[in-house]
């Protein structure tokens, strides 16, 4: 009795053509959907980032007679000459982050941490977003300090202050406002936003403690994590850090920026916000009530 064998057939060209289509398009379906939820999750971490933020400038306004942090030259270790500590470097207390706010001040080296901690540069993960790509983790690409990816609103911290003859003369800025009263309200008064660590572009880097936090000494430099003083330019949404410019509240988020409000609160904000109403959330003593599109 004759057996008969069948040869097992593979697979044609066309047949493993078009599983690998299947695949590449099974690939491209699912590819924006694994965006979509890293993307959710990198602004849930930015989130709370900014929420860490606005504990701690209550708790230091709780430990110093209402006040809040202002943009002042000088390290933690207290010159004399000044009234204060940059702003950022004043919250690590109130972040858990108080060795490096003892180990850094007494450095005498607080601006760019340079001295930082038994000589190394520290970075603060609670200082930058996990969308922000535009730095080299934690650091100024064209400094190697340690940056932020998070500013202070100038009309907030920035527009109180004076003059100080001492060692060569210097001006410096403190907030007219204690935390209990901002003319306008906790809730209606940006507090801290978003912008790249790093613009490559223009070659700034936001360092969260440097000399550039003052009003004149080194003047609000491409080192201050500030906005605003150089006007109220609405938010860059969706710009990619190697086209953003430092004068601009943007972030690596692809459709909003996030802020800190002074209540502590923080809201996304998107393209459809208008000029006006951008405008007078972040000036904390113009009387105007935000507009439908906040």
């Amino acid at each position: 009795m004759l057996k008969w064998f069948r040869r097992k057939r593979g697979f044609t060209l066309i047949e493993l053509l078009v599983v690998i289509a299947i695949i590449a398009i099974l690939i491209g379906l699912l590819l924006p959907a694994v965006q979509k939820v890293r993307e959710a999750a990198a602004r849930m971490s930015c989130s709370n980032n900014l929420k860490q933020l606005g504990t701690a400038i209550h708790n230091y306004a709780s430990a110093n007679q209402d006040k809040v942090p202002g943009g002042v030259q000088g390290g933690a270790s207290g010159n004399p000459n000044y009234p204060g500590v940059p702003f950022l470097f004043g919250l690590l207390p109130y972040i858990e982050q108080d060795n490096i706010y003892r180990a850094v001040g007494q450095s005498g080296a607080s601006w760019g941490n340079a001295g930082g901690v038994n000589g190394q540069t520290v970075v603060v993960k609670t200082f930058l977003c996990p969308s922000d790509s535009s730095h080299n983790n934690g650091l100024g690409p064209n400094t190697g300090w340690t940056v932020s990816s998070y500013s202070r609103n100038y009309y907030m911290f920035d527009t109180g202050g004076g003059y100080q003859p001492q060692a060569g003369g210097h001006y410096w800025t403190l907030s007219k406002y204690t935390i209990g009263n901002i003319p306008d309200g906790t809730s209606n008064t940006v507090g801290v936003l978003e912008r790249y660590a790093y613009t490559s572009a223009y070659g700034y880097s936001s360092l969260w403690s440097h000399h550039g936090q003052d009003r004149f000494h080194w003047g609000y430099s491409q080192w201050a994590t500030v906005y605003g003083q150089w006007g109220l330019y609405t938010p860059q949404i969706g710009v990619k850090a190697n086209q953003a410019h430092p004068y601009y509240p943007n972030s690596g988020h692809s459709s909003t920026i996030q802020v800190l409000m002074m209540d502590g609160s923080v809201k996304g904000v998107g393209s459809n916000v208008s000029s006006t109403t951008w405008s007078n959330a972040i000036q904390a003593d113009d009387g105007q009530v935000l507009g439908s599109n906040w």
